[in-house]
């Protein structure tokens, strides 16, 4: 469908049914405090279904957390929120293109640009079509949102397994500044620092904010001598909000994000157990080399051995602008914005600093450009009537260009063989969707929910891999190499179009509560599998990089919220079952006795379980939150690739990323010491049951139960802003993986969270 001509229909729609409103009163203004995030009654106010609704009437599970509760936790990125909200994970890898979100046990593990993930990131209304974009430093933000369950309806396709939706902070009219500063024990600093303003009071606010960060690290490589696994971050974001008339606000903003980490995983261990067999195999030979590099393979293990520090330079960055224009009742919104993701990782391949005839030696490196365009419209009824809708457009443009090379070296008697492997790739996606969703008001207390998102794809892929070993571009398997393959060459294009829809039923229990039941389709498009090491059927037939079918699901949900008449207790309930047919999952392997993964069709999967949010205020300045969620996320129909062993038939297996339980408990105490200055006492404990890392379903990749205890005193002088805090993380210095995985050749590596060794940190913290 051509764009133009879908953005023509659709403004022709909103502007017809637009135009009954002018015979009313004047459009209420839109105002540069007409915004998400202020508060009714004390209530969390959201924008989870493109409106200003109260936390506890949106009929979906949702947890927001505010800006501020944020940084008094120093919860700054994506990944550290997995520990606040126990339906959601975070896949770790040695490059933020590897990582990616989880929510009830789904999500989508890939090194290929030629999937979206299943959870959706969204950035001041802006969907982030890539996994590494979402691993961006927060900054300064107003709040949180998480949406469980399907929510491709209003949020797009790559929203099958839920939303993180971020929502940064809106300038002022009055003067405002804030700025914060924080070190640990460790050698963790960070600075975050803005101002805000009018220009002109009333129709022009302004914000500007910046933050920097430097960790060396909390592991250490033998070989080189230095710190690993650390960042340093710096970054800007500006907001302009300009209300010309009172009828029309437009907001205008621009980030920027550099990064640069050392993350690299460490061994926990010579040995691999097989599945389902549980034969153990333990390495001889790589507990030679690591033993000679003085490494000692543990599940506490922080020291690696490698002839590089793995490295990843980042760069994220885009503008947007979004247009809000009152016409009678209704609302037009218009988002515009681009983006760029420029990623360059280094990494050491083997994981060793020594070459064996058992081993080879290699050094990768990869860069990624990725750019994208969206265009949304959407038009929004008023409240109160037999129907209120929300229903809108939306185009994206997404182009992704990769550049991998491995340079590897193997040993055979004392004849050294240096093989050089490029592999040129990308993908280019044009994505076009008519959505709405509508509130049916039978009675003002009881209601119906329709939602609909019809959705077109078209998604092409090229590649080209050369090798020095092969350099007649034969394409012969017999030039392939352990981690290098022979010259291949490919392209090639799909279309698809997809429905997601949601239907359900929502009754009010007086003022204070909500019970709501929804069933929904998600629908995810189609995928290709390309990245470096594919596999082909000889020089120009691709086996790998055929077009996976979309990824579908189909979920029932039933939820009870509300809370007490004095906000003394809130709590929000929440049972759901959800299908996944079509699974677009990662599968490990071993080809020429190295790992490797395949995107495939997994076949059909499914997740369900009960999860909880419950907030206690016993008394004046004491705050309990107390999070929990049973999840029983499995495999149900597997299919196995090609060519893959029969070990791969894990029907009945858990997924990876979905512990069967996971809680989480925050307790705050505030109280006065004087007129002006008041004492925090806070404590939280998160607790995982065992998780399994692996589609693949091997023991090896398990990490075991473990609890993380974190407190915090804090003094606070509320009239003029000042706090200062002092906390301590892992209070019992647990050591726990935040990814397993098998080594490149043998032995299981393990990643190293931030918090896997007890230290402390003080935050001082000023809003002016």
């Amino acid at each position: 469908m051509n764009a133009n001509r879908l953005f023509a229909l659709l403004a022709t729609t909103c502007l017809s049914a637009a135009m009954p409103a002018f015979a009313q009163d004047a459009p209420p203004p839109v105002t540069a405090t007409d915004a998400p995030g202020d508060t009714q009654d004390g209530e969390i106010v959201v924008t989870a279904r493109f409106r200003n609704e109260s936390l506890q009437q949106v009929p979906i599970a949702i947890t927001a957390i505010s800006g501020s509760s944020l940084a008094e936790r120093q919860l700054n990125t994506v990944e550290t929120i997995s520990a606040a909200i126990p339906s959601v994970g975070f896949r770790s890898g040695a490059s933020n293109k590897d990582r990616t979100i989880f929510i009830r046990g789904i999500g989508t593990i890939t090194t290929s640009p030629g999937v979206e993930p299943s959870v959706s990131t969204v950035l001041d209304g802006v969907v982030l079509t890539r996994p590494g974009q979402s691993t961006l430093d927060l900054g300064e933000v107003e709040r949180i949102e998480v949406l469980r369950g399907p929510q491709g309806t209003l949020f797009g396709k790559n929203a099958s397994a839920g939303v993180v939706n971020i929502v940064t902070r809106n300038p002022t009219d009055d003067f405002h500044a804030f700025g914060e500063a924080g070190a640990t024990t460790d050698q963790d600093y960070r600075i975050k620092a803005g101002v805000s303003g009018a220009i002109v009071p009333g129709k022009l606010q302004a914000l500007i904010g910046g933050l920097y960060s430097d960790f060396d690290g909390n592991t250490r490589n033998a070989t080189t001598g230095n710190d690993t696994n650390g960042s340093r971050r710096y970054g800007v974001r500006g907001k302009l909000v300009a209300t010309p008339v009172d009828a029309l606000k437009l907001t205008l903003i621009g980030d920027y994000l550099n990064t640069y980490e050392t993350v690299a995983p460490v061994y926990a261990s010579t040995r691999q157990v097989a599945y389902p067999t549980g034969i153990v195999s333990v390495s001889a030979p790589l507990a030679a080399v690591l033993a000679n590099a003085g490494v000692r393979p543990s599940a506490g293990n922080r020291v690696a051995a490698t002839n590089i520090d793995t490295n990843v330079r980042d760069e994220n960055y885009g503008g947007s602008l979004t247009a809000e224009l009152a016409i009678g009742e209704y609302r037009v919104t218009s988002i515009t914005a681009w983006r760029q993701w420029l990623n360059h990782q280094q990494q050491d391949y083997d994981g060793l600093p020594t070459l064996t005839a058992a081993f080879p030696q290699g050094i990768d490196d990869g860069r990624v450009d990725s750019e994208q365009f969206s265009q949304e419209l959407r038009l929004a009824s008023p409240r109160g009537g037999l129907i209120d809708y929300v229903v809108g457009a939306y185009y994206l443009h997404a182009k992704t260009d990769e550049v991998y090379a491995r340079t590897l070296t193997s040993l055979a008697g004392t004849v050294q063989t240096t093989t050089n492997g490029v592999a040129d790739y990308g993908i280019t996606d044009d994505n076009y969707a008519l959505f709405g969703e509508a509130n049916i008001n039978f009675t003002k207390a009881f209601r119906g929910i329709a939602g609909y998102r019809s959705t077109w794809d078209d998604l092409s892929f090229y590649h080209l891999r050369t090798s020095s070993a092969d350099p007649t571009n034969s394409g012969a398997p017999a030039l392939d190499r352990p981690g290098i393959r022979a010259y291949h060459r490919a392209q090639g294009s799909t279309d698809r179009r997809g429905d997601s829809y949601r239907l359900g039923l929502q009754l009010d229990l007086g003022a204070r509560a909500q019970t709501y039941f929804t069933y929904s389709r998600g629908y995810k498009g189609p995928a290709y599998n390309v990245y470096f090491n594919m596999r082909s059927l000889n020089a120009t037939t691709p086996l790998d990089e055929l077009p996976l079918s979309p990824e579908t699901s189909n979920s029932f949900e039933i939820g009870l919220k509300g809370s007490t008449a004095d906000r003394a207790l809130s709590y929000s309930l929440a049972a759901y079952t959800t299908t996944f047919d079509g699974y677009q999952a990662n599968f490990a392997d071993v080809v020429n006795g190295a790992q490797v993964t395949r995107l495939i069709n997994a076949g059909s999967v499914r997740s369900r379980g009960v999860e909880a949010d419950v907030t206690l205020r016993p008394a004046k300045g004491f705050t309990v939150d107390l999070s929990g969620a049973y999840t029983d996320a499995k495999v149900r129909d597997f299919l196995c690739p090609p060519g893959a062993p029969v070990s791969c038939n894990v029907d009945g297996q858990p997924l990876p990323y979905a512990p069967r339980v996971k809680l989480y408990e925050n307790a705050a105490y505030r109280f006065a010491l004087s007129d002006a200055l008041a004492f925090e006492l806070q404590s939280d404990v998160t607790f995982s049951s065992k998780v399994q890392y692996s589609l693949s379903e091997t023991a090896n990749t398990i990490q075991p139960a473990y609890a993380i205890w974190n407190a915090s005193v804090a003094l606070v002088r509320p009239a003029d802003g000042w706090q200062l805090r002092a906390y301590v993380k892992n209070i019992t210095d647990t050591s726990y993986a935040s990814f397993l995985a098998p080594g490149t050749f043998a032995g299981t590596v393990r990643f190293v969270p931030r918090d896997d060794r007890r230290y402390g940190g003080l935050l001082l913290r000023k809003d002016f």
